[in-house]
């Protein structure tokens, strides 16, 4: 999927609707909390780690074999003591033709990253850059750790109000398609509740009280896959 249409795909989908098709597919659910800069940005692209060692120099050296839409992934350790992405790497970023950046740490001049307009979602925001200058890890061009998760060119990119979410690029065409059949059964059961149909209703769940009466192994999710529900995935 290349990012025009992951981005047009994923105009229609929350990382909500995201997140439950991993669930559904089987494959492993990885994001993290961080909130965007300018509110209610969006975001979606491939993978484009950088790990920061006290200095942008890793940010450039990133974008020089960068693609037009990707997303810069900045590893800083979800340290709280520094930031370590500015104005300049923001604005760099969008010359470059990046979709966005994502840090696992905090970034300064917030009024100016607003005002460039380009996503960017962080842990917050700090004044002081970093007053250190480490050894490079020798893969901080190809890995990046956010939160749990661990994040290649081999994955994407999707943030909204909920959160980052990272999935395996190679997947994405399944669990897009799923995401989207979530989403309809959702917004029908939506409809539904606005039009005087419980959800209670509409998911049997007196039958669903009844059957694992019966066999307390049952789950709700057992009985959600069996008539089509999708409120939990």
């Amino acid at each position: 999927m290349d990012s025009a249409e992951l981005r047009r795909r994923f105009a229609a989908l929350t990382t909500a609707h995201l997140a439950d098709a991993c669930v559904r597919a089987d494959v492993a659910v990885r994001c993290a909390e961080l909130s965007a800069v300018v509110p209610g940005a969006r975001l979606a692209g491939r993978a484009l780690p950088a790990r920061h060692a006290g200095s942008v120099d890793v940010f450039l050296e990133a974008m020089e074999h960068s693609d037009p839409g990707d997303v810069l992934v900045v590893d800083n350790g979800g340290r709280v003591d520094e930031s370590c992405v500015g104005d300049l790497v923001v604005l760099e970023a969008r010359a470059a033709g990046l979709a966005g950046l994502v840090v696992w740490g905090l970034h300064r001049d917030t009024a100016d990253c607003r005002a460039i307009g380009l996503p960017v979602f962080s842990l917050g925001a700090l004044p002081t850059g970093p007053l250190r200058l480490d050894p490079r890890p020798a893969d901080a061009l190809t890995a990046a750790r956010v939160g749990e998760c661990t994040v290649t060119r081999a994955d994407l990119v999707l943030a909204d109000e909920d959160g980052v979410l990272f999935l395996p690029a190679a997947e994405a065409e399944r669990l897009f398609v799923l995401a989207e059949s979530i989403r309809d059964t959702e917004r029908r059961q939506a409809a539904r509740i606005r039009a005087g149909v419980p959800l209670r209703a509409q998911l049997r769940f007196a039958a669903y009280l009844e059957e694992r009466a019966r066999r307390p192994e049952y789950s709700f999710r057992d009985h959600l896959r069996a008539i089509g529900g999708a409120i939990e995935e």
